[in-house]
């Protein structure tokens, strides 16, 4: 079918995947490693257990398992697919692509595909991303995917980060549609401001690994939790209100909000906020 003759075109989600490690980090198992407990961290977070992926073991195997359970939903040959975008800030390596490597690894002999680096932010720029690239009517199959493995940078000795994070992946196929179904509309925003308050510290060109770093744990991810929550709280319950806004929507025409969540509180306060 030639889509650009068609009219307008959306990008639409044709099919959803998802993967979790079978190994599970307990708040009991937690209580043993560092100065917590299951009250203090339901308390806070309403989390019990995160997916921990085995060491030696990279991103890349969960973002495989995610985009392969989304051509067989989608009943897509892999050979179809014309991209692949692989939103994470735990690549296998720096370089090469781990998106790349997926690619291959699912069969997609025809695609191209790369890396996007915007931590929490990543898989809506992604969205952004592919369905430009859909609405552009040069491609018309992109599978795009949110990945993963936090173990890999979490300090355990951090009480303050460690309770939150684990290791998945999910992934979705993105197809052009012509009968005004898909993504409508965005809003999005980025600046600088409290980049001291969540951060790798080294591993970068300003700051490359050495032992001296090492030995400082600063390679590990870094977070002030009240600070980061202070922001995210206000910014998100901001953007909700102007994409609503510019499409005249009010409170009742929203069936769902669905906040991008750290934990309960996060997501309980947005709501609140909103």
């Amino acid at each position: 079918m030639n889509y650009i003759n068609q009219g307008p075109i959306k990008a639409a989600i044709s099919a959803v995947g998802a993967f979790v490690p079978e190994d599970k980090l307990t708040n009991a198992d937690l209580e043993k490693m560092v100065d917590t407990n299951d009250e203090w961290i339901l308390a806070r977070t309403g989390i019990k257990e995160r997916r921990i992926l085995k060491k030696g073991v990279g991103t890349s195997k969960m973002a495989i398992k995610a985009a392969k359970e989304v051509l067989k939903k989608s009943n897509t040959s892999p050979k179809e697919i014309d991209m692949v975008i692989v939103a994470t800030i735990t690549p296998d390596m720096h370089v090469s692509a781990t998106a790349a490597h997926v690619a291959t690894k699912i069969g997609s002999v025809n695609a191209f595909g790369y890396d996007l680096q915007a931590a929490c932010s990543g898989f809506l720029y992604g969205m952004s991303v592919a369905s430009s690239f859909i609405e552009s009517g040069r491609y018309q199959k992109i599978i795009l995917i949110g990945a993963d493995k936090m173990s890999s940078i979490v300090d355990y000795s951090d009480r303050n980060t460690c309770i939150i994070f684990g290791d998945g992946a999910a992934a979705v196929l993105l197809e052009p549609n012509n009968e005004g179904l898909g993504l409508q509309d965005e809003f999005l925003r980025s600046d600088s401001v409290g980049r001291e308050f969540l951060r790798i510290e080294a591993g970068g060109s300003q700051l490359p690994i050495t032992k001296e770093t090492i030995d400082q744990k600063k390679h590990f991810l870094f977070q002030d939790g009240k600070n980061v929550f202070k922001y995210a709280v206000s910014n998100m319950a901001e953007a909700s209100y102007k994409i609503m806004e510019r499409n005249n929507l009010t409170n009742e025409d929203v069936d769902f909000l669905v906040p991008h969540q750290a934990n309960k509180t996060v997501s309980y306060t947005h709501l609140r906020a909103h």
